[in-house]
């Protein structure tokens, strides 16, 4: 992470079908050379020009030395495998781990434990899939809301969110955009009523007024979820369970209550039954041995056993009554009461055993919901984006109706209305002209192209997504319908595989403002690009956003660091950037700081003290440096960033000096 671009050497990209040649067109945005193995010659490429951007390009097959060898492996910095069979990327990934020890692995698999076990045993390894990265920004967009991305981070949700200011909101006319951040939340971007969308972080004056009609986009850390242990399901097994490990009363009497209240009625019918038998069979056994002696107790448990199971006739009727052996009433009555239980119980029993059998049964060819009325998304291709985009909707229970070419599994998605067939007669049957969204995701972009049209006639308001290759093709189709979100999937999933391998540890993307936003992790490390810098420094002067930082020294943890915070060797941070903003980090292209300040004077003594502590903290020079600059007034600062100079200029009137931002 963060080396010079002249160390980079070689990278490696196995497999060049749709992802792998985004891979290199993205990795070549970053000016190194770039070698890649294909098992076949390819006759028309899905990147134009492709064959002019790759160095070295080898026939044949990924998992050999050989051709590994011919690729120039061990000369490698990082080695992307990315083919669709995620067996040979697997295999592929020993072989390469086998002849270069140190160089960075991303594969393209989506078995998350396998991943989480060749992490541990190959080392400098990451694994995405690729279909999972591009479903979120999909499902976000069909969404509709504030909301344009959210992840997991430390165990906090992040979220980043787009607002429209109005007039009743609280911030209009109220704060100023440098008072929204907190500790809990950094601003992104902030654009003004018909202003263009900013292609970089920062441009945005601090001390602007928030009035009606701007447009902010933030990212907020909301508190970390309370996690609950999941509540184990009672049954009556878990009864002879307690009773076995001897459970004292209290907590028997707990765990019969949690049965009673989550059970259904079926269960509970039958539990009363249960225990209503074993009573009756207990008393039985105990009530034949006392009248008979000379009964054995499993000659006593024997008589109890038949009558249970409804065995009276064949007990009694062949029964021969002597005087020695004479059967009181009250016995006779309680037997046939322990039949007819015994009767009832097993009639429970086989009903409860057919119910489960018709369930599991009818449940595979259990009709579907309902098309939605209104207000839902269409999703039309259910492949393996499409499903992953439909999970995603689920989660944040949007109502959706999915369109396919053929039918699905049964348990493929059971829980969404499906139309399967022809996709162009089944627009008319998913209500689509009060359809919120519709998003085309099937594998023919042409076809997509063709149904988006058609959707966009029937329903000119609804948001329209379409799923796109080829990136001229993804560029018309932009520019001639601007009504659409026109997103390259394997792009989006590109620009992650590329970055990770520089070393970044990628958690997430979204999009924002038409561009790929990435969630990257940097483990500094003496010498690199951003190691002895100031958070100031890093922000504004590579263009991204910190929003966590791990201080190794002190093992904590914080949620949009201070920009006075430094980086030492060890530190963790995550940050927002484009591709842009990780270019700049990889070839540390650090832009000039160009703002100055003038400190006028101190208004005490002991604003002469405060002051140079200020300067030396924001600024990060030495504190002898900053006393020298007090004892001086006026005196003008080195050139500072615009945000990191205003922050100076508010820090130092708290501090009862004054001064003043010059250009």
């Amino acid at each position: 992470m963060g080396q010079n671009i002249t160390d980079a050497n070689i990278f490696l990209v196995c497999g060049l079908g749709n992802l792998g040649q985004h891979c290199v067109s993205v990795l070549k945005e970053f000016g190194v050379k770039v070698n890649a193995i294909e098992a076949n010659h390819i006759k028309k490429w899905q990147v134009p020009d492709l064959p002019d951007l790759v160095d070295n390009l080898v026939i044949g097959d990924c998992r050999q030395p050989k051709i590994l060898e011919q690729a120039g492996i061990r000369q490698c910095r990082a080695i992307l495998i990315v083919t669709s069979d995620e067996g040979v990327n697997i295999a592929a990934a020993f072989a390469a781990r086998s002849l270069n020890s140190n160089a960075r692995l991303i594969i393209r698999s989506a078995q998350e434990n396998l991943n989480e076990l060749l992490r541990e045993n190959l080392g400098n390894f990451a694994a995405f899939e690729a279909t999972r990265l591009p479903a979120k920004t999909f499902a976000l967009f069909a969404y509709s809301s504030e909301t344009r991305g959210f992840f997991n981070l430390e165990n906090r949700l992040m979220r980043v969110v787009k607002v429209k200011i109005d007039a009743s909101h609280h911030w209009c006319d109220r704060r100023q955009i440098c008072e929204i951040n907190n500790s809990n939340r950094r601003v992104i971007t902030h654009v003004r009523t018909r202003k263009p969308l900013p292609r970089r972080f920062y441009h945005w004056e601090p001390d602007a007024q928030i009035q009606e009609g701007d447009t902010i986009t933030y990212i907020e850390a909301t508190e970390k979820p309370v996690l609950h242990p999941p509540r184990t399901k009672s049954s009556p097994w878990l009864f002879l369970r307690a009773i076995a490990t001897g459970m004292r009363w209290q907590n028997l009497r707990s765990l019969v209550t949690q049965f009673w209240e989550e059970s259904s009625q079926t269960q509970r019918v039958a539990a009363v039954c249960g225990m209503v038998m074993v009573s009756l069979f207990l008393c039985g056994t105990l009530l034949y041995k006392l009248q008979y002696p000379k009964f054995t107790w499993q000659d006593a448990l024997n008589v109890s056993l038949v009558l249970s199971i409804g065995g009276f006739d064949n007990l009694f009727g062949q029964f021969q009554v002597s005087s020695s052996l004479s059967i009181p009433w009250w016995l006779h009555l309680f037997s046939i009461s322990i039949t007819v239980a015994g009767t009832v119980f097993i009639g429970i029993l086989y009903a409860m055993m057919t119910e489960r059998v018709l369930a599991a049964r009818f449940q595979f060819s259990k009709r579907r919901l309902p098309v939605p009325k209104a207000d839902h998304v269409v999703l039309i291709g259910l492949g393996r984006v499409g499903q992953q985009i439909a999970k995603l909707l689920q989660e944040l229970k949007q109502p959706l109706v999915g369109i396919h070419p053929t039918e699905l599994e049964p348990g493929v998605l059971p829980q969404i209305p499906l139309i399967h067939g022809n996709i162009k007669n089944a627009l008319c049957k998913v209500n689509i002209a009060t359809a919120k969204s519709v998003i085309v995701v099937t594998d023919d972009e042409v076809a997509n192209l063709e149904i988006g049209l058609l959707a966009h006639a029937a329903n000119p308001t609804a948001n329209l997504a379409i799923r796109t290759f080829d990136p001229r093709f993804s560029e018309n189709i932009a520019r001639l319908l601007p009504y659409a979100r026109v997103l390259g999937a394997y792009m989006l999933s590109a620009q992650a595989f590329a970055a990770a391998a520089f070393g970044e540890n990628i958690h997430s993307l979204f999009r924002l403002n038409n561009q790929t936003t990435l969630v990257a992790e940097y483990q500094i490390v003496a010498g690199d690009s951003l190691y002895g810098k100031l958070l100031a420094e890093v922000a504004y002067g590579y263009g991204v956003v910190p929003i966590s930082y791990f201080m190794a020294t002190e093992k904590t943890l914080k949620f949009m660091p201070s920009d006075d915070t430094k980086l030492n060797e060890g530190d963790r941070l995550v940050v927002l950037a484009t591709i842009e903003g990780l270019q700049r980090v990889e070839r540390s292209m650090v832009a000039e700081p160009q703002w100055l300040v003038r400190v006028e004077r101190a208004l005490s003594e002991e604003a002469v003290f405060e002051g140079a502590r200020v300067i030396s903290r924001v600024t990060g020079c030495e504190m002898v440096i900053a006393r020298t600059i007090m004892k001086q007034l006026p005196s003008t600062l080195n050139p500072l960033y615009k945000h990191q100079a205003y922050r100076l200029v508010s820090q130092l009137s708290k501090s009862q000096v004054v001064a003043r931002i010059t250009n």
